[in-house]
């Protein structure tokens, strides 16, 4: 996927609809490319006293620069939020620089289009998008210091090498700092771009390797600076009594008793979004500053407001997922075709027909929204967000304030996570509306409750599988319904089927070798603000296969990792836009650049079940669950061994992992993504669930929105990461989908009750 949502410049475009999932021009990437033809290059002289003198410093680049003092620094344009992306790009271009690691300074960047490129960490899309760039940005320098040094030398330079922040002479001790040749490089011409090569994979040191989260030592220590720890003279801090219903709009309020906590200093409206409410806007809320975060929530809670509740006042969820789920008793909206389904349907021996339900999910990230704001007296703003998007959070602040987009400047602080939370700016537009109101710097700080009563939830679903099988047990049919609000919706009220790319995460492109399929789609109305979770709609569209598969595995007698590798048939590329009318997105690539392979999927399933033993006989207790799947361009399978203890208790002692995604850049990343992606999924497939009834959230904490405690968690998880040259993918999210299904099918062998409704419990 290139990006969740369009990038844009002009802060007229700040309010307009970016619902449009995978929507988002390749121009980033040709212009961070244009690094390999001279684009960004630029020599920059900086000079300042220190302890050691002058100082002298050469970028070569927007993202490296030298000191003569020998410091590498480099540029991290991505969100840090636990992914470790803030290491893993950094380690891309030290590798082909020949830098020393252990000496790297890395600085980040704020967010700033123009000069750094897209900045939007979603999607699981960094690494993808940013290999060759960083690549050619390090190789660059490394070609300019090489030439630097074999001018010194009078040699060639294909006699030198760098390694640990050093140029050397091949077959001698002859070698020079990178720093020693900041002078030389100031007045160096740009390289003809033909001239600068990347490495080779195998002259790589650091990519393929464990290497440590940059920040963790800081992080351990709490001198990581994230939103709310960004503290600024004559601060205030507001907290926001926000419509308690989507599209609530306040009539009147009495903010007498507010304003007589001590500590409170002003009560501000937010004139804030309505139906619909957007991806970008406010909700409609009064603030209550005050001098600190106590006096702020106390305010609040004295606030007196009467609300109009709009056309969302007497939702229920529950009610809707029901008449989603009666929906597809009906004939849908066809989004894929192969064969003929209804003839596959009449001839069969045997028909099977499930239902699959999962509920509206929180992100519930550990820290709550925190965005500090300060509006000068000239006009313009400055930021400091936790955000994952912070061009999106820039354009809607310019746009909100009415200023150019230049008066507005974000600082990106470290996000204590996000999984697609953080990309939403509203947060960061109310900060910026308040900071002008009061005419002094505002942290916007949400609670828990405020995180779970007022997200982008991860809509409900409803999904209904038809399979026929012949009478040699062959399966001839697959007619798949798929019903959940879009989150196109949230910007525009007459998008009432998912859309092209929500399909394309794990339903269109189904990839099984069978002769007839029809892919349906039934209309949902969104009644809350929907958005993008983790792994999004893969969550449904895999639960739901997964576990069919496994059901249809049973009725035929078969093994279910048998099964899928016999489905995926010979080893080809697979196209579906033929079927889908051209309408496969592929995750924003073109197919022909990262074609949906059935070998490489078959190699991490068949890996997985060698991994984890597949075929063993387990002691009475316990049992093993399969899945596997492709999203976000990675392919993953997926082992999950259940148990139960002495008090009937689900143990989940042993998860195994298989991993294709391409050039693992940073291995130790890839292995904590899928360990958390596990403890992740096991909430999503166990404890946790949003319900809404009269328009409002039923859940308000960790005691309703439950995440699993310790012993519900996965106790072992291997990831087995398949080495690969093929171009990297993501992995933040492709662990999520294939481990509900995995873990459902497990508790099936377990216990003999097929899961069919998320979350269960047993």
């Amino acid at each position: 996927m290139k990006n969740f949502i369009p990038v844009f410049k002009d802060k007229n475009k700040a309010s307009e609809d970016r619902s449009k999932i995978f929507v988002a021009s390749r121009r980033d990437f040709l212009k961070i490319g244009s690094l390999a033809t001279g684009g960004f290059l630029l020599g920059v002289n900086f000079q300042c006293s220190g302890p050691k003198g002058e100082v002298v410093t050469f970028a070569p680049n927007v993202y490296i620069s030298f000191d003569s003092d020998n410091q590498v620094t480099l540029i991290a344009h991505r969100s840090e939020m636990g992914t470790g992306i803030r290491t893993s790009l950094p380690m891309i271009m030290a590798d082909e620089l020949g830098a020393d690691w252990s000496k790297i300074k890395i600085v980040q960047a704020e967010g700033d289009e123009d000069k750094y490129g897209n900045q939007n960490t979603d999607g699981s899309f960094s690494v993808r998008m940013f290999f060759e760039p960083m690549r050619k940005a390090g190789a660059t320098a490394r070609h300019m210091l090489i030439q630097a040094a074999a001018a010194k030398w009078g040699v060639d330079p294909s006699e030198c090498y760098t390694e640990n922040s050093e140029v050397h002479l091949k077959e001698s001790r002859k070698k020079v700092t990178f720093g020693d040749l900041v002078q030389d490089l100031l007045v160096m011409p740009l390289p003809d771009p033909a001239a600068v090569k990347s490495k080779e994979l195998s002259e790589y040191k650091l990519i393929g390797t464990d290497v440590a989260i940059y920040d963790a030592k800081d992080i351990a220590t709490g001198k990581a600076v994230f939103g709310a720890d960004v503290d600024l003279p004559n601060m205030q801090i507001a907290m926001i009594a926000r419509s308690p219903v989507v599209g609530a709009k306040i009539i009147s309020y009495n903010d007498a008793k507010a304003l007589a906590v001590p500590g409170v200093n002003q009560v501000v409206k937010i004139e804030g979004a309505g139906i619909p409410p957007g991806l970008d806007k406010p909700l409609e809320g009064l603030a209550v500053l005050a001098s600190n975060t106590w006096a702020a929530k106390k305010g609040r809670e004295a606030l007196e407001i009467e609300w109009d509740l709009g056309p969302n006042q007497d939702y229920n969820s529950t009610a809707q997922l029901e008449a989603m789920a009666k929906s597809t008793l009906q004939n849908g909206k066809v989004r894929r075709e192969r064969g003929n389904f209804n003839a596959a349907k009449s001839g069969a021996a045997k028909t099977l027909d499930k239902t699959f339900k999962i509920p509206f999910y929180a992100h519930a990230t550990m820290e709550p929204i925190a965005v500090i704001a300060d509006y000068k007296g000239d006009g313009s703003v400055e930021i400091w967000a936790p955000s994952q998007h912070p061009q999106w959070a820039r354009g809607a602040v310019a746009g909100a304030l009415g200023i150019e987009l230049s008066q507005v400047k974000i600082n990106v602080t470290l996000l204590g996570g996000g999984f697609g939370r953080k990309s939403k700016p509203d947060g960061v537009v109310e900060a910026a509306l308040l900071s002008k109101a009061a005419k002094t710097p505002v942290r916007v700080q949400w609670t828990r409750e405020d995180d779970l009563h007022h997200d982008f939830y991860h809509s409900h679903s409803a999904q209904r599988i038809v399979a026929t099988l012949d009478g040699s047990g062959k399966l001839t049919g697959w007619n798949q319904h798929s019903v959940f609000p879009a989150i196109g919706a949230t910007g525009n009220p007459d998008e009432l089927h998912p859309s092209d790319g929500e399909l394309g995460l794990g339903c269109t492109d189904f990839p099984f070798d069978v002769p007839n399929i029809r892919i349906e789609t039934h209309e949902s109305k969104a009644h809350t603000r929907i958005g993008w979770l983790r792994s999004v709609s893969n969550i449904n569209h895999a639960f739901a296969a997964q576990c069919m598969m496994d059901e249809i595995a049973e009725a035929r007698g078969v093994d279910p990792v048998q099964q899928a590798i016999e489905l995926l048939g010979e080893d080809r590329d697979l196209n579906f836009a033929e079927e889908t009318g051209g309408k496969y997105e592929n995750y924003g690539e073109k197919i022909e650049d990262f074609p949906w392979n059935t070998g490489r999927m078959k190699k991490v399933i068949q890996a997985v079940a060698e991994k984890s033993n597949w075929s063993q006989n387990l002691a009475a207790g316990k049992a093993m669950g399969f899945a596997a799947h492709k999203s976000f361009l990675t392919y993953v399978a997926c082992v999950v061994m259940v148990e139960k203890d002495a008090n009937g208790n689900l143990n989940i002692p042993e998860v195994h992992y298989a991993v294709d995604c391409g050039v693992g850049v940073n291995t130790d990343r890839i292995k904590s993504q899928f360990e958390g992606g596990a403890q992740f999924a096991t909430s999503l497939a166990m404890t946790s669930a949003i319900t809404f009834d009269k328009g409002r959230v039923q859940q308000h904490n960790f005691d309703s929105y439950q995440i699993i405690r310790m012993p519900q968690s996965p106790k072992k998880i291997e990831v087995h990461i398949i080495p690969s040259t093929e171009k990297p993918t993501g992995v933040g999210e492709p662990p999520v989908p294939p481990y509900i299904p995995a873990l459902a099918n497990a508790v099936y062998k377990l216990t003999g009750k097929r899961i069919y409704e998320l979350p269960f419990k047993i």
